[in-house]
């Protein structure tokens, strides 16, 4: 009888926890060790932070891709990657030995579509998704650059100065900040490129900067535009724009608490400019920003297949949401966040339209504190019915009513991928509507308890229904 293939894996990982159990003797036995044993060996070792066998482990790696993937690891929680960054092997070419480090990539990525190690194709070069496309630095530039050499017989492959090492790349996501250890990790991470100048291809995809008072030297020796991820807080707009210009190829771009002085004038419409040249741009976020009267300007550069607009706390005006509503990127918007704008002060109509336009794509809605009213949602409630493809709608901290909460319950059961609703506490819980009075907790257990019993009669136990996102 054939072993199935759960109860395989389980029995590796026993084989794996148990030779951890001596590390010295787990260490010299990786010389010997089955390939099949690799993977979960390493994935004990790295969660049982056992820093000495995963830099040997990377070390002897026989696979051409190495990902943290799934793995959880905390941001503080440095050690165990320069363990692993510690590891690399950056050998001749010509070393061509079966057994030893096969290891290209070493991706410290958490990613969680991706396994530990690529299968392998057919092909003349090991294959792995993750590889980096844009750097001139890169595996695949280099060696496509090696291949037309060698085909061209151009030139002597004795006479190309990198030709005689593998080139190796490291994958990351980085986080700038002015603590210690952020800089001693970075620092480590510069003297390991520049040891390796020419064969080791560091390769940050996300860059995270926590204030722009950070060493902004330690991102010299970064290659900018491998970066398809940026998170920028507290930031003028000029100094935004000037990294803008070197990060073409942008995937998402968050900013926020940006003053209020930069979002006008020659710096606004600078920022626009290069704005408008991330054409692969699909995630936008603004937390923060005076937007009022404005966001016309940025739909005009955003592209238009863009699907995440997060704007919350951007002071949005009724006319922004007009200008939403009739722009291209309405009809493809997957995520919206219009939090914590007063867009239902006046009148609602630009947003009942703007529904009805991303109807058809929308899967996440979040309109918390919007002042949103009964009057309000009863009117909005025909469209929102008809997106069909929500999956998480969050309207947490607006005055709305028990019956006009249990009418929204009764709407939205039909929409059958729509499986979390957080909603706001009903004006009746409280001593007053503002929210600043005290909550009666007995009231909002009577709440919960109803809207339980009505999910229950119409057969929507699989949508959960909370007052907070947790």
């Amino acid at each position: 009888m054939k072993m199935d293939q759960k109860a395989t894996a389980t029995l590796l990982e026993l084989a794996a926890k148990c030779l951890l159990s001596n590390e010295p003797s787990a260490i010299h036995a990786l010389e010997e060790l089955p390939r099949d044993l690799f993977v979960p060996l390493f994935i004990a070792a790295f969660l049982g932070r056992h820093m000495k066998v995963l830099k040997e482990m990377v070390k002897v790696w026989p696979f051409h891709c190495l990902h943290i993937g799934t793995l959880n690891t905390e941001e503080t929680c440095y050690e165990i990657l320069e363990a692993m960054i510690d590891g690399l092997q950056i050998l001749p070419a010509q070393n061509s030995s079966t057994w030893g480090p096969k290891l290209r990539i070493l991706d410290l990525r958490q990613d969680p579509d991706c396994e530990t190690t690529c299968s392998e194709v057919t092909t003349t070069l090991p294959f792995c998704f993750q590889s980096c496309v844009y750097s001139q630095q890169s595996i695949l530039k280099i060696e496509e650059a090696q291949q037309n050499v060698s085909c061209l017989k151009i030139i002597n492959s004795e006479s190309e100065p990198h030709s005689a090492w593998e080139p190796v790349e490291l994958l990351v996501d980085l986080f700038i900040s002015d603590t210690l250890r952020t800089k001693q990790f970075i620092s480590f991470l510069q003297s390991k490129v520049e040891q390796n100048f020419g064969t080791l291809h560091l390769c940050c995809r996300g860059l995270k900067i926590d204030t722009i008072s950070a060493d902004k030297s330690i991102l010299q020796f970064l290659d900018l535009g491998c970066i398809d991820h940026l998170e920028m807080d507290q930031a003028d707009l000029s100094e935004i724009t000037s990294f803008l210009a070197q990060m073409i190829h942008l995937n998402s771009l968050s900013l926020s608490d940006i003053p209020f002085k930069s979002c006008k004038g020659i710096n606004f419409r600078t920022f626009l400019i290069w704005l408008g040249k991330l054409k692969n741009l699909q995630e936008f976020s603004l937390f923060s920003v005076c937007l009022k009267n404005q966001l016309h300007k940025l739909l005009r550069v955003l592209p238009p297949e863009l699907d995440t607009l997060y704007l919350p706390y951007c002071g949005l005006s009724n006319r922004d949401i007009t200008a939403l509503s009739q722009s291209s990127q309405a009809t493809h918007l997957m995520l919206l966040n219009l939090s914590d704008n007063q867009i239902f002060s006046e009148v609602y109509e630009p947003f009942q339209i703007l529904l009805e336009k991303v109807s058809g794509t929308l899967k996440l809605l979040e309109l918390n504190n919007c002042l949103m009213t009964d009057s309000v949602l009863s009117a909005v409630l025909p469209a929102l019915s008809h997106c069909s493809h929500l999956r998480v709608f969050s309207f947490a901290s607006n005055p709305i009513s028990m019956p006009m909460l249990t009418s929204l319950l009764q709407h939205l059961t039909s929409l059958m991928e729509l499986k979390h609703v957080i909603y706001p506490v009903p004006i009746h819980c409280y001593e007053h509507w503002d929210f600043q009075g005290r909550l009666d907790q007995q009231k909002l257990a009577e709440v919960q308890a109803q809207l339980k019993v009505m999910l229950k009669t119409a057969q929507r136990e699989d949508m959960k229904w909370t007052t907070s996102p947790q």
